[in-house]
C-alpha cells in the first residue's frame, strides 16, 4: 500500500487551479484573457485577468471525447470540419455570451497541446522551442495559420514526421487544432499567448499559498 491519498475535483475547481498556474507562467494584466486549457475528456475556460477569475466553465470537449465522437477522416475533410464547428457553436453558446460581456483581449493556450504549437511553430519556422527556463510564448498568427493548415491536411502516417509533435500527440493534435482555430476564428480574437504551466502548477501553487488573494 502507498499511502497515496487522492482527491476527486469537479470542472470549477479545476479551472480555478489552471489559472493559477497560468498566472504564475506569464504576465497577466488588467486586461482580460480567455484562458483554455484542452484535456483529454474536458476542455476548460478562464475569463480573468492578473488578480479576478471573472467566468469559469468546464466542457465535455476534450480531445479525446471529440476524437471518439466525430472519427474524422485520414485526412480531415471540409465538410467533417464544417459539422465539427456547427458542434462547437451549439456546445460553447454560454461561453459567447461570456465573452461578450468580458470582452478578452487575447487567447491564452494553457500547457497540454498549446506546447506542440510551440514547438511545430519552431520546427518550421526556426522560432524558439519549449525550454525549461521559458514560461511564456507569444505566438506570431500568420504562422499559426500556416502550421495549423499543415495539421489539419495531413495524414496520421505524415503528423509522425512532422518536427517539433511528439508521437503522444499524433493522434488528437488535429481536434485541437480544430478547437484552436474555432475559438480565435469565432471569437476574432487576434492575439495569442502559450503557458507551459497549468493544472499540476497550480495545485503546487495552491499548496505552497503561492496564490494571491
Amino acid at each position: 500500500v502507498a499511502g497515496i491519498t487522492i482527491t476527486v475535483i469537479d470542472g470549477n475547481e479545476e479551472a480555478d487551479l489552471i489559472y493559477h498556474g497560468n498566472r504564475m507562467a506569464v504576465n497577466m494584466t488588467n486586461d482580460i484573457s480567455l484562458i483554455m486549457d484542452i484535456g483529454g475528456g474536458s476542455t476548460e475556460f478562464i475569463l480573468a485577468n492578473h488578480d479576478t477569475v471573472f467566468w469559469k466553465q468546464s466542457y465535455l470537449l476534450g480531445a479525446a471525447r471529440l476524437l471518439e465522437k466525430f472519427n474524422l477522416s485520414d485526412s480531415i475533410t471540409n465538410q467533417e470540419t464544417v459539422l465539427f464547428n456547427s458542434y462547437l457553436k451549439q456546445e460553447l453558446d454560454s461561453l459567447f455570451k461570456a465573452v461578450e460581456l468580458h470582452q478578452p483581449i487575447e487567447l491564452i493556450g494553457s500547457s497540454g497541446a498549446f506546447d506542440s504549437v510551440v514547438d511545430i511553430i519552431a520546427g518550421k519556422f526556426d522560432t524558439p522551442e519549449i525550454n525549461d527556463i521559458q514560461t511564456e510564448y507569444h505566438i506570431n498568427l500568420n504562422q499559426y495559420d500556416q502550421i495549423s493548415d499543415m495539421i489539419k491536411k495531413s495524414t496520421l502516417k505524415e503528423r509522425y514526421h512532422i518536427n517539433g509533435l511528439i508521437d503522444m500527440r499524433v493522434d488528437m493534435i488535429v481536434i485541437s487544432f480544430l478547437l484552436i482555430d474555432f475559438i480565435l476564428n469565432e471569437l476574432k480574437l487576434k492575439q495569442m499567448r502559450v503557458s507551459t504551466f497549468s493544472l499540476k502548477e497550480g495545485v503546487i501553487s495552491t499548496k505552497l499559498g503561492l496564490t494571491l488573494s
